[in-house]
């Protein structure tokens, strides 16, 4: 599976962006499928995922602000981010994870929250 992210952009705090990845194959296959982030200095973390069988998980860091939301047609998740902070500042990247299988980074978008 390959994946391509899009729609990173600079925005004003309290804006809102909403990201894309699209996948070069169904993503159902994968076990678990969302979104990371990597901000400068510090390490990659999970910002919000699809778990099998359709349960979502997100960071607490997000809970109430972000929303994943895929289109299974198009091969697609995206990731509508509200009420953004300079905090939230990273390069976002899209996972897709099957266990003893692979585990599929995309290229990164980046997204610049100013104050």
């Amino acid at each position: 599976v390959q994946l391509v992210e899009s729609g990173g952009d600079l925005v004003q705090a309290g804006g809102s962006l909403t990201l894309s990845c699209a996948a070069s194959e169904t993503i159902l296959g994968p076990d678990v499928m969302g979104w990371y982030r990597q901000a400068p200095g510090k390490q990659r973390d999970r910002v919000a995922i699809f778990t099998r069988g359709g349960g979502i998980n997100y960071a607490d860091a997000v809970r109430g602000r972000f929303t994943i939301s895929r289109d299974i047609a198009k091969n697609t998740v995206y990731l509508r981010m509200d009420s953004l902070k300079p905090e939230d500042t990273a390069v976002y990247y899209c996972n897709a994870y099957k266990p003893m299988d692979y585990s599929v980074w995309g290229q990164g978008t980046q997204v610049t929250v100013s104050s």
